[in-house]
């Protein structure tokens, strides 16, 4: 399908009021011409952990979000991402609990990965597991099934043992039957694109990472964008890598997240150094959606490796700890830098990150808006939210810290904020100028100036921003072909 380039809203169904059809209210009321993009809406099934991210059934919603109903309505009137977990699923859903009481004998057996599939005798090889990029100390779990057999599971994920999120064998019949059904079900409800949640770990090699693994992971990925293409729908796959895998997707005609974007906009504003920024601006696939923030933390590692030094992406990181982040970790040594140094994210808001400075944040988002792509605004991000510590130590993740659910008194108080007013004209100017469906440059500057510009039919726009006081001043050929200068 053709996706618009404007801007698109990122939110969990109970973020912004506490259910689907109160996010529909609070998108009329305060902000009915800003995500003509459409609404990314984090997980609304059924699940049993990882807010949303370990699906029980993805052919119902959760009742205390709503219905599929109130998904088709927002599909209709602004068009509606949502995600499809291709690695995993829920220890809990029908699926797995089959698996659990019937063992080898259940119908749904072929659907996991036990780990005689990975290693032939069923003896994992720590050789093996010390080149994966793990996300757990050991990539499996252990269970018993109703005939008291012990079984190892592949669980890329997880932070119980056993995991609640069970992978999946994406080579299995009966999986790929299983994502066919899933599909079908959303063009049915009126959603028009699917986040393909951690595809970069559907493939599992001894001897390799175990991410994105080539050219084995192609197979999958063009067997499901035919999937996808045959029912109309656009593919979003989220892959945390180098940046080099992020673009051999690209160059095959996938939209890619732009992931590098957000620690190299936030290391030009707190170094006030545009170097860094402007050689990654003018060297960087277009078929992106850009991002600031979301609801995982800033991108390090692997994102930023080979484009950003150690000690300078440990000066980042120490500002942000200051201004309370808090970090995840990777955690095989194979994957750490030569210096041990080990930050895969930095959890916290971006508002906070630029130590709640208004102009810095305008700047920053002044800088994703004219860069090229599909821009994504966090719904945390969208009302300059401020890093929610309470919420962190009441659920024991640290990236809640920049989750906040927003009650609708808090959401009538943030709109009225300045900054809040800022960044929702900018999105307007964002969204109709007509000068940004057109040709991009990175003009030269000095180190501590950016300047962006957008030229189509006679329209101009140029973005300068002085990184040594904020400042960011718009430029656009106006109505009467006047140039007009706009503060922001």
């Amino acid at each position: 399908m053709t996706l618009r380039n404007q801007a698109q809203l990122i939110t969990y169904p109970d973020s912004l009021g506490g259910d689907l059809q109160t996010l529909k209210q609070v998108i009329q009321k305060h902000f009915p011409d800003l995500f003509k993009g459409g609404i990314h809406i984090l997980p609304p099934y059924p699940s049993s952990g990882d807010r949303g991210f370990a699906p029980l059934d993805y052919f119902s919603i959760d009742p205390q979000f709503g219905t599929w109903e109130d998904i088709q309505d927002l599909g209709r009137q602004y068009g509606v991402m949502l995600d499809v977990m291709v690695n995993h699923v829920s220890q809990r859903s029908v699926y797995f609990q089959d698996f659990l009481k019937h063992g080898r004998e259940s119908k749904y057996a072929d659907m996991f990965l036990t780990i005689e599939k990975i290693w032939e005798d069923g003896q994992p090889v720590q050789e093996d597991i010390d080149k994966m990029f793990l996300r757990r100390p050991v990539p499996y779990s252990t269970f018993i099934t109703g005939n008291n057999q012990e079984e190892k599971v592949w669980t890329t994920f997880g932070k119980t043992d056993p995991s609640e999120q069970i992978d999946l064998d994406v080579k299995s019949e009966l999986t790929r039957k299983y994502f066919q059904d899933i599909f079908k079900h959303m063009k049915d409800h009126h959603v028009h694109m699917l986040r393909l949640d951690a595809v970069g770990y559907v493939i599992k090699k001894p001897g390799t990472s175990c991410f994105f693994v080539e050219p084995e992971i192609y197979e999958f990925m063009d067997w499901i964008a035919e999937q996808a293409n045959e029912l109309g729908i656009a593919l979003l796959p989220e892959v945390h890598s180098h940046y080099s895998i992020q673009y051999k997707l690209a160059e095959r005609g996938f939209w890619i997240y732009d992931f590098i974007l957000p620690y190299t906009v936030l290391d030009a504003l707190l170094n006030r150094s545009s170097d860094m920024l402007k050689e990654y601006l003018k060297n960087r696939p277009a078929n992106q959606f850009t991002m600031l923030d979301c609801h995982d933390g800033i991108p390090v590692k692997p994102d930023m490796d080979d484009l950003v030094t150690t000690d300078r992406a440990r000066r980042v990181v120490d500002i942000c700890l200051e201004r309370g982040a808090n970090l995840s970790y990777v955690l095989s040594d194979a994957h750490k830098s030569p210096e041990g140094f080990d930050v895969h994210q930095i959890r916290i808001t971006y508002y906070d990150a630029l130590d709640r400075d208004d102009d810095a944040y305008i700047a920053a988002r002044a800088i994703q808006l004219f860069t090229p792509g599909i821009p994504q605004i966090y719904y945390v991000g969208l009302l300059a939210g401020e890093n929610d510590e309470e919420r962190g130590k009441i659920t024991g993740d640290g990236r809640e810290v920049n989750r906040h659910n927003y009650t609708l008194e808090e959401i009538e108080q943030a709109v009225q904020k300045p900054v809040v007013k800022r960044l929702m004209e900018l999105i307007r100017f964002r969204n109709e100028y007509e000068a940004f469906q057109g040709d991009f440059q990175v003009l030269d500057t000095a180190d501590h100036e950016l300047k962006l510009q957008w030229e189509h039919s006679g329209k101009r726009c140029l973005l300068h921003v002085d990184l040594e006081n904020y400042r960011s001043v718009i430029t656009y050929t106006g109505e009467q072909g006047k140039e007009e200068e706009w503060v922001l």
